[in-house]
């Protein structure tokens, strides 16, 4: 389908595939199978100037927005998700800098990020915070001219492979969700520890870990934003890294629907290729319709985002949940078109239908995502 992307975007587009298909394809399996972090692709992404594309010209970026960033995503989801996801968790860490960081900050770090020299990371949800991102419990209290930060994170993205994160905390717990502000930390403060890495079902070359703060001291010219403003900058941030989550998504579906494709033509069953066999062609248009369709939303919602347009929540959770659903959807049709071959670790559709699981449950449940939809809809009738 012709989405009349612009000639920069086709080229980022392409460079990403190649990417995906030369080098990320290559390790995909070997990396999922050992847990190994795609340090040597980021660096790979960084040589070829795609770690920037989201970022400012003004602070060494290439000035794109949030469709230059779905469209690197969704190549490299193509092959390994886990690989795309640690690259898109470095944006989940870079725009609430982007958007909110003082003049002084965003010198200080988006050259660096843009370049790849820093991995970022976002560092909101707690073990009894993850959708309820109010009832966060760590705690920064204000000394002097620093905040002291005590508590711990968990399933942070890029925990312990990053070199900046922002991490929110409560500064006045009796204000609630007006109580909460956002820090940027750096790996090598005193007081802040990695703890715990995940052993995940899926994604697993990128890095999952808890976060500790034992009297971590942060400067007072690190606080992002104003205090109490935390809230609305998580908020803020989501409304534009969620399409990423759905770029993941359609870029994983894409993957496993190329894979099935090439087999029902190549497998041989009562004497004619699967592709011959009219349940097997119902499946595949069904695949090409919901891709296209999750494709389709997604691009809309990174131009409307793009655009400046100031109001997007509704769109951002809707492609999120849409083409995470079709990612589910479209590998598990995927491995059952496979038969045997889908379901053993020799074949990679049966890590995408792992991977696809996720991404119906990070950056907001799509339980939570459906709660957003239906409030904004209902505010608009």
């Amino acid at each position: 389908m012709e989405y009349f992307l612009s000639e920069e975007q086709k080229i980022i587009k392409k460079l990403a595939k190649r990417i995906s298909d030369e080098y990320v394809s290559k390790v995909a399996i070997k990396y999922d199978k050992e847990g190994i972090f795609p340090r040597d692709i980021l660096d790979l992404l960084a040589y070829t100037e795609l770690t920037g594309v989201y970022i400012p010209k003004e602070y060494g970026g290439f000035g794109g927005g949030v469709m230059e960033m779905c469209l690197v995503v969704e190549e490299l989801s193509r092959n390994c998700a886990g690989v795309a996801v640690s690259y898109a968790a470095t944006a989940l860490g870079a725009y609430p800098i982007i958007l909110y960081g003082k003049e002084e900050q965003k010198k200080k770090y988006l050259p660096k990020i843009a370049k790849g020299e820093l991995i970022a990371a976002f560092a909101l949800t707690e073990a009894d915070a993850g959708s309820d991102v109010s009832s966060i419990k760590t705690t920064a209290e204000k000394k002097g001219d620093y905040y002291i930060l005590n508590g711990s994170k968990h399933w942070i993205t890029n925990g312990g492979e990053a070199d900046v994160y922002v991490v929110f905390a409560v500064t006045d717990k009796s204000k609630g969700p007006r109580g909460i502000s956002a820090f940027i930390v750096e790996k090598e403060y005193e007081g802040f520890y990695c703890g715990k890495k995940e052993d995940k079902m899926g994604i697993r070359a990128s890095s999952t870990t808890e976060l500790i703060f034992e009297d971590c001291k942060v400067h007072k010219e690190n606080l992002l934003g104003r205090e109490g403003t935390g809230f609305i900058v998580a908020m803020k941030t989501f409304d534009r890294t969620r399409p990423g989550v759905a770029a993941m998504a359609v870029g994983i579906a894409q993957g496993a629907y190329e894979h099935a494709i090439r087999y029902a033509k190549e497998r041989v069953q009562f004497g004619q290729p699967l592709s011959s066999f009219q349940a097997i062609q119902h499946m595949l248009a069904d695949m090409y319709i919901n891709i296209e369709a999750a494709r389709a939303m997604l691009y809309s919602t990174c131009r409307m985002i793009d655009s400046g347009a100031k109001d997007f929540s509704k769109e951002s959770s809707a492609c999120k949940v849409f083409a995470s659903d079709v990612a589910m959807k479209v590998t598990t049709d995927a491995v059952q078109i496979m038969g045997g071959n889908g379901y053993v670790k020799d074949y990679p559709v049966e890590k995408m239908m792992r991977d696809a699981k996720v991404t119906q449950i990070f950056e907001g449940a799509n339980q939570i995502q459906r709660n957003i939809i239906a409030s904004e809809i209902i505010k608009e009738y």
